[in-house]
């Protein structure tokens, strides 16, 4: 059973909203996530098409700019929480970093809660909440072309490949397909 009290106190804590899916808790990052992400980070098959490998100070690096852009911006990726245990799952939501080719949701989950639903569900919670508390138009996700099971999340999602995306650097040499959707397209599909 998870620590109730402590999932309130890091709400609480966080810098922003709350997302609850039916088995996910979405909240903006916090110190007490560094373990979390530098799994993450660590995991050759969790990193591979999130940056690669990097050591835990890079980790702790990536969970500041996470958190400042939440300051800066209002919006950065969630931390995600498994509803039921309170176990950091991964981080899911909005990115757009300075030369980013569009309004982002993006996705990075820990290995051992992969074929679960949990990036399709806690993707579409985001959606939801960029397109009507963000006013967003729009939504990519940036998809290496061999990374398909982020393809078949993109697929649940109603996501379509657009084209080809250029990252600005220092991922600018990295060859991505820019997948997505618009706010009414997402809409009907919700419907």
């Amino acid at each position: 059973m998870p620590n109730t009290k402590a999932l309130e106190m890091s709400h609480l804590a966080s810098n922003g909203p709350v997302l609850e899916t039916q088995r996910l808790i979405l909240r903006p990052p916090l110190a007490e996530d560094l373990d979390g992400f530098a799994a993450l980070s660590a995991d050759p098959e969790s990193a591979r098409f999130i940056g690669g490998v990097q050591p835990r100070a890079m980790a702790w690096r990536t969970l500041c700019v996470m958190a400042g852009s939440w300051s800066l911006q209002g919006f950065a990726m969630f931390s995600v929480l498994e509803k039921s245990t309170g176990a950091w799952v991964g981080r899911v939501g909005p990115w757009q970093p300075e030369g980013w080719p569009g309004t982002e949701i993006g996705w990075g989950l820990l290995r051992e809660y992969w074929g679960r639903g949990y990036a399709t569900e806690a993707t579409a919670a985001t959606m939801d909440w960029a397109f009507d508390h963000l006013g967003w138009t729009d939504v990519i996700h940036c998809i290496v072309p061999e990374n398909t099971p982020s393809q078949q999340v993109a697929l649940r999602l109603g996501s379509r490949v657009l084209g080809q995306a250029h990252l600005p650097p220092p991922h600018d040499m990295l060859r991505v397909d820019r997948w997505g959707q618009s706010r009414d397209e997402w809409r009907a599909r919700r419907k």
